[in-house]
């Protein structure tokens, strides 16, 4: 939203970046890998689904810039008039990104904090991946202000950094105050 009256914005363990791994979703589709997984989330009926939104496969990058109806457009990747206000982020006075390495279901866990695979599945970190050097979205302003917090928070599993007293009373109610 381009006029917001956010001052604080606290991203809860999401898959910033994306997400491309299996360790969950066995649990919503049964038989499916990572390597086919594509060929469901880059689809109509894919698209429809929370995961689908955010499947980000660092092997189909084509595939996920011509199909993806969601993720390319608010990272900017894919420029169009409905695209992310690069200002509107750029207004919040914190942006805070909280994730950490036993979330067990954003994979990698490094796309809470806007880092991600490449196409050798190596992790590349946020202030190197493109989004960040080339400013696309604002995460490089907001660092250079001071605007920007990345929390690396281990030992909480994804379903509970919502009710986990640790990560609240740390790393949430401080911003909130």
């Amino acid at each position: 939203m381009h006029e917001h009256n956010v001052r604080t914005f606290i991203s809860l363990s999401s898959p910033q970046a994306g997400q491309y791994g299996t360790s969950f979703l066995h649990l919503i589709f049964p038989d499916l890998a990572a390597k086919t997984a594509y060929e469901l989330f880059y689809s109509k009926v894919g698209q429809h689904t929370s995961v689908g939104n955010y499947w980000n496969d660092p092997h189909k990058q084509d595939m996920y810039l011509k199909f993806s109806v969601f993720l390319p457009y608010i990272n900017n990747e894919i420029i169009s008039g409905n695209s992310t206000d690069k200002a509107a982020l750029t207004s919040l006075d914190k942006f805070i990104l909280i994730g950490g390495p036993n979330d067990g279901v954003i994979t990698p866990w490094q796309s809470s904090h806007f880092g991600y695979y490449n196409d050798s599945l190596d992790v590349i970190p946020l202030n190197e991946r493109k989004i960040y050097t080339s400013d696309d979205i604002g995460l490089k302003t907001l660092a250079d202000h001071g605007k920007l917090i990345i929390i690396v928070k281990p030992f909480v599993h994804h379903l509970t950094w919502h009710t986990n007293k640790r990560v609240i009373n740390e790393v949430i109610l401080p911003y909130l105050i």
